[in-house]
């Protein structure tokens, strides 16, 4: 599976952008799409994540800004993020995960400016 990940850029605090990872390759029917981040000198962290079946789950630090949802006739999985904050500044990380295989994407990266 390659995961290509795409809509990171630079936003002033409040701003809004929409990520985008598409899957190709042996997509099952059966799994999680997931966004991490990393800040520098943080480690990855979870940010949101969406099953096949469309239930989703999000960190709480981002609950009510962002949203995760699909297309899976595209195999895609995309992140609308809302009201950006400083501290949401990362390289935002797209996952694939089904039958305990486990893909990742080559990052994006989201800078919010204060």
């Amino acid at each position: 599976v390659q995961l290509q990940a795409s809509g990171g850029g630079l936003v002033q605090t409040g701003g809004s952008l929409r990520l985008s990872c598409a899957a190709s390759g042996s997509i099952f029917t059966f799994n999680v799409m997931s966004w991490y981040r990393q800040a520098p000198g943080k480690q990855r962290e979870l940010v949101a994540q969406i099953t096949s079946a469309g239930i989703t789950n999000y960190a709480g630090s981002v609950k009510g800004r962002f949203t995760i949802f699909r297309e899976n006739a595209k195999n895609t999985v995309y992140l609308q993020m809302s009201s950006l904050k400083p501290e949401d500044t990362a390289v935002y990380y797209c996952n694939y995960v089904s039958r305990s295989l486990d893909y990742w994407g080559q990052g994006t990266q989201v800078t919010v400016s204060s």
